[in-house]
């Protein structure tokens, strides 16, 4: 799938449209001939977030903003790719023919720790690729920033009408309501293990929760590197060192969401199943995950906030993907935006192998 060009030259600017393409590696900028994250090895890739559906190992080079790469590095080894190149957020490098090139610019995200947005400059045209943002307050991570452009790519996870996320302070009541009920129960929490995982237990120490946290071993490393980023997590005790798994009755418990029906849970005490994520919303999500509790807490935009982003950075055209798409196509192009799909194929952040 190639876009074509839209025309708009104008005193010799040249619209992204003509040299911003999608193929079967994914999203790829000609003249910096390299890949935006790409979901097979590339000699070149430009990596927005560490999550598993953007951040592969085996490239070449990556660029990527420092805690993107120290989340590479700690999931994939520090050879996760030949070279590596950490760009702060703001700071630019220039991609391709040194006598014509691509400037690259890394801005927050807010979707997880180190998530950023691409903003690809070339002769004239802005694009930015912003991956998966949000917009609410998170203590992990800077928040996402507006930047103006030309073509603005979002994803659509939760692009129709009906997702709209409450609060994650009211979600977290719900589990401490829940502790209280059951205190005879482990609340077992299936949550992502990158970035979600972390928001939950700091929701749980604003809401004066300050017991130990007991996890399952698939979330210890990436809790020790937010640790080492200065999130300050409080007490994590490995379920492993438990010796009387029955004393783990009334506490919380955090497992990736795979291992909510998993053998594994089956030695904690009558396990109450709660899972933290954007899709609880839906109750036949809740119900596939067997989730007693769900948890409504997402890491990416509902849709007043995606409507919300499209109005601020205000891009004559909007590219959508991942996810919804054609709903926030129909609403883009009523709000006056030039607007298609780019249909990269990615799989749930929720659903990615602990």
């Amino acid at each position: 799938m190639l876009f074509t060009a839209t025309g708009s030259d104008n005193g010799g600017q040249v619209h992204p449209s003509e040299w911003i393409t999608v193929n079967d590696t994914g999203l790829y900028c000609q003249p910096a001939d390299t890949y935006i994250d790409p979901m097979v090895p590339v000699a070149q890739a430009i990596i927005t977030h560490g999550h598993a559906d953007h951040a592969r190992a085996g490239h070449q080079r990556v660029y990527a903003t420092p805690t993107t790469i120290r989340i590479m590095t700690t999931r994939y080894g520090d050879d996760m790719a030949e070279q590596h190149y950490p760009l702060t957020y703001r700071e630019s490098v220039s991609l391709g023919d040194p006598d014509d090139p691509v400037k690259l610019t890394f801005y927050p995200a807010g979707h997880i720790a180190g998530s950023a947005q691409a903003l690809l400059e070339y002769r004239g045209g802005r694009i930015v690729i912003s991956g998966d943002y949000k917009r609410r307050p998170d203590p992990t991570c800077e928040p996402f920033e507006v930047v103006p452009c030309d073509v603005f790519i979002t994803e659509a996870t939760f692009g129709l009408p009906v997702f709209r996320h409450p609060p994650i302070e009211r979600e977290i009541q719900k589990l401490l309501h829940s502790l209280s009920v059951f205190p005879q129960r482990c609340h077992l929490v299936g949550t992502y293990a990158l970035g979600k995982c972390q928001r939950v237990i700091l929701a749980l120490r604003d809401a004066g929760y300050h017991k130990p946290v007991y996890l399952h071993g698939a979330l210890l490393k990436l809790c020790e590197l937010y640790q080492t980023l200065g999130v300050s997590l409080g007490t994590l005790i490995p379920v492993s060192e438990v010796e009387d798994k029955q004393s783990l009755a009334g506490e919380v418990v955090l497992a990736p969401p795979s291992a909510l029906a998993d053998r594994w849970s089956r030695a904690l005490p009558d396990p109450r199943t709660v899972m933290a994520s954007g899709w609880m919303q839906i109750r036949a999500r809740a119900r596939q995950r067997q989730a007693e509790l769900p948890l409504i807490i997402s890491d990416h935009c509902d849709w007043p906030e995606l409507l919300q982003t499209l109005r601020e950075v205000d891009a004559p055209e909007v590219w959508v993907t991942h996810g919804r798409e054609d709903a926030l196509i129909y609403q883009a192009s009523q709000m006056g935006y030039q607007a298609k799909a780019l249909s990269l194929l990615r799989f749930d952040d929720e659903d990615e192998p602990a």
